[in-house]
């Protein structure tokens, strides 16, 4: 039996949803629980700021954030369903390629969180 993981996201972001979306429907990871972070603002680690560094993987006593985040998650995806989502496991499969690209993710979900009018910090007041 492979490990949980628990997925934290922005679930504002359109981005973000499409990606936990197809992570629980298309995936095939057996053990992965999803967390909307504006909807569960308690379970960020404390202080912590999705804005600077994005989704959030726990995987047991283990937290990576960010790029390292969905590095893993993708380097443990092997035959998903989805065109989409095979493109973006090939491509985040590669820990320099996750490093490289997933600065231009934040830009695009904070210019896509102002255009909506949604604050791009989630508030632990809810």
């Amino acid at each position: 039996m492979s490990e949980k993981l628990i997925f934290i996201y922005d679930g504002d972001c359109p981005f973000c949803n499409k990606f936990a979306e197809l992570l629980e429907l298309k995936s095939g990871l057996p053990n992965i629980e999803l967390k909307d972070a504006r909807s569960n603002p308690t379970e960020l680690p404390f202080n912590y700021d999705m804005d600077v560094k994005g989704a959030i993987l726990i995987k047991g006593n283990q937290v990576l954030y960010g790029a390292n985040a969905i590095n893993m998650i993708c380097a443990k995806i092997k035959n998903p369903s989805d065109a989409l989502l095979r493109l973006l496991s090939i491509t985040f499969n590669s820990n320099k390629r996750a490093n490289l690209l997933f600065p231009f993710l934040l830009i695009a979900r904070r210019m896509t969180l102002f255009l909506k009018g949604v604050p791009r910090k989630i508030s632990f007041e809810g």
